[in-house]
């Protein structure tokens, strides 16, 4: 769908060159509508050797079992997000270790997908009833049986064999920011 009008003044818009790229631009402000973009996160929670799947109540992917996940708040730090979407969509309580991987899938919405893995706090896996309609926790055979989509099959494959930190959040950086969610690779013990 193209921008009709001015999400800033309301005015309409016009298709032009800005930057070197073909987009829509209001014809009295500054706005420029720069695509349109959507943010997944994705939680890998193990306990026991085993990964927290559910099982889609819904379109897209309804009846197949996928990692929790959802889409981030416009105004909610992405770790703030893949916590409540866990707990959610099957009552587990989990905090973000470490992130593990990214999917980037440009097309007419840009979706990037931001994969943590999480520690398991507590709660047994109880579906939502709306998104889930089932939720465990599923060794990698017993996956094997089951109807896991493929991205999610990608992802725990990334958290089982992952052999070093990925990136960790930067509890104390060095120049204080607040409302930032900062992740970077983990300090050589010689810095810290």
């Amino acid at each position: 769908m193209e921008a009709k009008f001015c999400m800033s003044c309301g005015a309409a818009m016009e298709t032009r060159d800005v930057d070197g790229t073909i987009r829509r631009a209001c014809t009295v402000c500054s706005f420029v509508h720069w695509g349109n973009y959507s943010i997944g996160v994705g939680a890998l929670v193990m306990k026991e050797g085993k990964m927290l799947l559910v099982r889609r109540a819904q379109e897209p992917g309804k009846g197949r079992w996928t990692n929790p996940g959802g889409y981030i708040e416009q105004h909610e730090l992405i770790e703030d997000t893949i916590e409540r979407e866990v707990m959610e969509e099957c009552g587990v309580k989990a905090v973000v270790n470490r992130l593990v991987a990214v999917r980037d899938l440009p097309r007419s919405i840009h979706n990037v997908y931001i994969a943590f893995e999480m520690d398991y706090v507590s709660g047994e896996p109880v579906p939502d009833g709306v998104e889930v309609d089932a939720a465990g926790f599923y060794s990698l055979a017993e996956m094997e049986t089951m109807p896991v989509a493929d991205f999610t099959r990608w992802l725990v494959d990334v958290a089982v064999h992952s052999d070093h930190t990925g990136l960790v959040a930067d509890k104390e950086p060095i120049v204080k920011m607040d409302g930032y969610g900062l992740y970077r690779v983990q300090q050589a013990a010689a810095n810290r």
